[in-house]
């Protein structure tokens, strides 16, 4: 049976959860919504937060609460998830979308100022892979910031978490964020004059925005595991690097000033794709393309620009890893990676 790159983290306590919902006829928006958000807000240091149906409904009511004119130009990274772009684009936005470095996949100060300079009025900020930019230097730009830390909620950057250098953050909930519900997003906010608004924001809502508890009660579930999880994932992470340092390619590699959650195990090439994806296909081991849906993929081949994007996108593949591997085949996944050819 061939080892999937992504395996959600479901274990007995999230049914139960779940299943608690569904014998008190508790399935729609209410106790557990409120209960999920709260120990978000407690846990990471945030003011408020409201838990919606997806993430691009969080974006909207974000876009909302900072009274964002339409048709202003929001700046996005070309290796960002490819609902960034249609999301920015129905709520009635330009899309700018920016380069990124080429050793860390996720945007620069450098980067985001030429989009600036193309009319960018807010960033909304991809922490791809679970990698964080520099971002004093982002701060130093004086553009609101939206972060997504979708990828990497749970870590820390000079012990503040993520999430809290923004204005708002979103935390989405889909089947490949670091926490799922099955789907659905937070939308967090930092301070507190945020926090008010959002609060009457959400107060108003229709239900039909609003996560359901059914969804809210796994998710709840996973936060409270989200410590436990990033340590076996972490122990996983080093064992892997040290297996991959033995060939020829690399990863992407964190900042000193980061405690990384680690979302996963990309592997930047240094050679063909078709090759590698062969020799672990033979090994009964999945990868996959890291960037297949990203803002790039929208945009097609033929566009201009984005070398360092274009040249990721290419070479980068993510391997296998999620607490429920085990030590079987965490140890077959670091030999392959010592032998990749």
């Amino acid at each position: 049976m061939k080892i999937p790159v992504f395996s959600s983290t479901i274990r007995r306590k999230e049914m139960d959860a779940v299943l608690t919902c569904m014998v008190a006829e508790r399935v729609g928006p209410g106790e557990m919504n409120q209960r999920f958000s709260q120990t978000v807000k407690e846990s990471l240091s945030f003011e408020g937060a409201g838990v919606f149906r997806s993430a691009s409904i969080a974006l909207a009511y974000a876009c909302n609460a900072l009274n964002l004119t339409a048709g202003s130009g929001i700046i996005i990274s070309a290796l960002a998830p490819a609902w960034h772009y249609h999301a920015v684009s129905r709520l009635g936005y330009n899309p700018i979308v920016a380069d990124v470095d080429a050793e860390t996949a996720v945007v620069t100060a450098d980067s985001l100022k030429n989009a600036v300079d193309q009319g960018g009025r807010l960033i909304l900020l991809h922490e791809t892979l679970g990698f964080v930019p520099d971002m004093p230097s982002i701060l130093a730009l004086n553009i609101p910031v939206i972060e997504d830390i979708s990828q990497s909620v749970g870590t820390f950057v000079n012990e503040k978490p993520v999430g809290t250098f923004g204005i708002f953050s979103i935390l989405g909930l889909e089947d490949r964020d670091l926490l799922t519900a099955g789907g659905g997003a937070l939308l967090l906010a930092a301070n507190k004059r945020e926090a008010i608004v959002l609060k009457k924001l959400v107060d108003e809502a229709p239900k039909t925005d609003i996560l359901p508890d059914i969804n809210a009660a796994l998710a709840w579930v996973q936060f409270k595991e989200l410590g436990r999880n990033s340590q076996t994932r972490k122990e996983m992470h080093s064992l892997f690097l040290r297996s991959l340092m033995q060939g020829r390619h690399k990863t992407i590699i964190q900042g000193e000033e980061v405690v990384s959650s680690v979302y996963g195990f990309p592997v930047i090439l240094s050679s063909g794709l078709k090759e590698v994806r062969q020799y672990a296909t033979k090994k009964d081991i999945e990868i996959e393309e890291a960037f297949s849906d990203s803002v790039l993929s929208v945009l097609g081949d033929d566009v201009e620009g984005f070398i360092n994007a274009k040249s990721l996108s290419m070479r980068c593949v993510l391997f296998p890893l999620y607490p429920r591997l085990g030590a079987a085949n965490v140890a077959k996944i670091s030999k392959i990676l010592a032998t990749l050819p």
